[in-house]
């Protein structure tokens, strides 16, 4: 009943300014790339990094024994072995905390206790989700620049927007720093050189989404034409990077370079190229509400919807579920970047993930009861151990509210998985996910 209902006699002494009784709900990210990590526990009392093997395969033999070699104890047979490799888990610990004192907290307008609790585990979550992101995405933009200053001359350095990918070579299934004993083989322009060395610069100036600028010194001078600035820099074992019209760059993308699904069904063939496993049957893919709309803008997806049963639960949820293999996930916290030479575009990356993409390792002992005494109140939740201090100031009415997580995140290497083992199979290091650079 509006206030103005009220006889005029009564309407002065009723009070009009209270607050809400309850607090409005900020928004909140959309996540989701955490969901295609494998999960592994790290022990207490092994130290701060899990460094884990992965075994390869041996090459399919085509070829029968000889009659005339099947002799002597070995039968003509030379013993081979499998090939190994190697990667590596670091863990950090992440905290935050929020402080609430009991006695002035009575006179708000909600429970601010329960807040602090909403508020610190959706910190908590957009924070694990971001770790993953960055780890998923530092792997699968290596390998993969363009040059930044063209040569004056003729020269063996290089300047590139993110050397990312260029600093270690894959020996025997682990990764060594590239030097003139470990080379790296990577066509800048047109050409194949051989890389040598690598170094940051003092200053970043990258453009990519956290690139690392820097110079690239390969064992021979480069040419004027190759060396140009925007040119494509790539590693032999680079991720694989899906544009439209076959850019070469994300700075080559030009304003008609939307998402298509022709792009999306290009992620999955390199996917199962390289037999890279699914996740629950179907890839995820993670894209932002614009790359989504381009997609239904697609004259290709309209086409394939037409006259098709599932077509007006599609279109009424805007977004499509299993469909051609892909699962996908909205999110907010996908990489969106200023186009590095054209104004006003901008550059969206969808990524297309197949199972073990990423592996979360997450610290065994974190509730232990040497970190976490019985008396305390520490529940852990998805991993994150939630935390509930007791008032210890002299007053006895502040108490303190908190999250803390310790583990990591890293994107495994799948070297051995090459075309001797999987004819299909690509030379890139990283082959899990694919990433889809377009306009939007």
């Amino acid at each position: 009943m509006g206030i103005q209902n009220f006889p005029p006699a009564l309407q002065p002494i009723i009070q009009q300014g209270f607050l809400e009784r309850e607090f409005q709900q900020a928004l909140t990210s959309r996540l989701g790339y955490r969901a295609c990590a494998d999960r592994v526990k790290i022990s207490v009392g092994i130290g701060e990094t899990l460094t884990r093997t992965r075994a390869g395969l041996k090459p399919s033999v085509t070829t029968p024994i000889a009659p005339s070699t099947n002799t002597s104890l070995d039968n003509g047979l030379t013993p081979t072995g499998w090939g190994v490799e190697q990667y590596t888990i670091s863990i950090n610990h992440y905290a935050a905390t929020t402080d609430l004192n009991m006695v002035t907290s009575r006179v708000g307008i909600a429970s601010q206790f329960l807040q602090n609790a909403y508020v610190n585990g959706e910190q908590a979550a957009r924070s694990l989700d971001e770790l993953a992101r960055n780890a998923l995405f530092n792997a699968y933009f290596g390998g993969n620049t363009r040059v930044r200053s063209t040569l004056g001359s003729p020269g063996t350095a290089v300047s590139v927007d993110d050397i990312r990918g260029f600093q270690y070579a894959f020996i025997n299934g682990i990764q060594q720093v590239v030097g003139v004993t470990n080379p790296l083989t990577v066509t800048i322009g047109a050409t194949a050189y051989t890389l040598v060395g690598v170094a940051a610069d003092i200053t970043n100036v990258s453009s990519t989404p956290n690139g690392v600028s820097g110079v690239l010194t390969f064992s021979g001078n480069v040419a004027v034409a190759d060396g140009t600035a925007g040119n494509p820099v790539v590693a032999a074992n680079a991720a694989v990077i899906v544009r439209p019209a076959q850019r070469s760059t994300a700075s080559a993308l030009t304003a008609t370079d939307m998402l298509t699904m022709s792009c999306l069904l290009d992620a999955v063939s390199k996917l199962r190229m390289n037999a890279v496993p699914e996740i629950d049957g179907v890839y995820n893919c993670y894209l932002d509400p614009v790359s989504a709309r381009q997609l239904f803008a697609d004259p290709d997806f309209k086409q394939l919807f037409q006259g098709a049963t599932s077509a007006n639960q599609v279109f009424r949820q805007g977004m499509t579920n299993d469909f051609l293999g892909l699962r996908f996930i909205p999110t907010t916290e996908a990489y969106v970047q200023p186009h590095p030479t054209l104004a006003g575009l901008m550059v969206r990356r969808p990524i297309v993930c197949g199972q073990g993409a990423l592996i979360e390792g997450d610290f065994a002992g974190m509730a232990a009861e040497d970190v976490a005494p019985r008396d305390s109140i520490v529940s852990v939740v998805d991993d994150v151990a939630m935390v509930t201090r007791e008032p210890i100031d002299r007053l006895q009415q502040i108490i303190a509210q908190s999250w803390y997580w310790i583990g990591g995140f890293c994107a495994p290497s799948d070297t051995t998985t090459n075309p001797t083992t999987v004819p299909t199979a690509t030379n890139a290091a990283f082959k899990r996910a694919v990433m889809v650079e377009h306009i939007g």
